[in-house]
């Protein structure tokens, strides 16, 4: 069973906005610093922006700084990246991540992300 499932993804032109979301499937996630990475056609999955389990801090990559916002709802167990502004370049696969333990102190792209969805394709057209 796939732990989380994203959703929202599909195609805009450049210029608009998506947002996706993330919700956690069978177990809960509250206590889990939680991300969202992407992946383009021939490209490495890239880190796009991360949020604490508590105090909600975030982290993003400068990439996508100013446009993205990444929060989330722990009543709904339910992870969000609101997307405005969007560009050809951010075409990729998206997907939302869990770090493997929880009530962790860290915050960014090289902590431990052991649980994924299966990604949700966003398509930014020019």
């Amino acid at each position: 069973q796939v732990p989380l499932v994203e959703s929202g993804g599909g195609l805009v032109q450049a210029g608009g906005s998506l947002r996706l979301s993330c919700v956690a499937s069978g177990r809960t996630f509250t206590t889990h610093t939680m991300g969202w990475f992407r992946q383009a056609p021939g490209k490495e999955r890239e880190f796009v922006a991360a949020i604490s389990w508590g105090y909600g801090r975030t982290y993003s990559a400068d990439s996508v700084k100013g446009r993205f916002t990444i929060s989330r709802d722990n009543a709904k167990n339910t992870l969000y990246l609101q997307m405005n502004s969007l560009k050809p370049e951010d075409t990729a696969v998206y997907y939302c991540a869990a770090e493997r333990a929880p009530f962790g102190s860290g915050l960014g792209p090289t902590l431990d992300f052991g649980f994924w969805g299966q990604g949700a394709q966003v398509t930014v057209s020019s």
